[in-house]
């Protein structure tokens, strides 16, 4: 198995995860919904034994979290699990600020390995921006987490992609213009 696979795997079963929760919420009540994470939680096991070792945090926040929620009889647990997401990148992303190159550096250098200082300083901003949104995301999605189900879908399912691909595209759209300005 690639090293992709599992991540890909991963990416598919969040994006879908709540409308999952709630659907079993709805029809297969609480104690059902804390084998949701099981998937994600394999697969980031998966990850951690072919060596990466973020693999094991990942694995150990999903046991966490879905232990909560069976022990408790609760769908808190499951529900929590956006929220460890958003602080797992802010964590990622905040690091990189700390100890660059920033992720978003990272990313610019894998199509413009020779980027200039003033790209630097962009991607670093850009990175600011990023954990300013982890964290605005994360306050939210821990209060839908008490909210009802439906809120708690809606924001982590919906609303929060939404304001995600709002970020991208706008920062796209200001990286094109702030680079037909200075002309690097």
């Amino acid at each position: 198995m690639r090293d992709w696979l599992p991540r890909i795997a991963i990416g598919l079963l969040s994006l879908g995860y709540p409308l999952a929760v709630y659907f079993m919420l709805q029809y297969g009540g609480a104690a059902s919904v804390a084998w949701l994470l099981l998937p994600i939680a394999l697969l980031h096991g998966v990850r951690a034994l072919r060596g990466q070792r973020s693999g094991w945090w990942w694995l150990l926040a999903c046991v966490v979290l879905t232990g909560w929620s069976w022990v408790q009889q609760s769908a808190i647990g499951v529900k929590f699990y956006p929220v460890v997401i958003s602080a797992g990148l802010l964590l990622v992303f905040g690091w990189s600020l700390w100890f660059p190159p920033t992720v978003v550096e990272r990313l610019a250098r894998l199509k413009e390995p020779d980027l200039p200082p003033s790209g630097v300083a962009y991607t670093r901003n850009v990175t600011r921006i990023w954990c300013g949104y982890f964290i605005v995301n994360g306050v939210i999605a821990t209060a839908t987490v008490f909210a009802e189900d439906w809120v708690w879908t809606l924001y982590n399912g919906f609303i929060s992609y939404l304001l995600m691909g709002l970020l991208f595209a706008g920062e796209w759209l200001f990286r094109q213009y702030y680079r037909s300005q200075r002309n690097d």
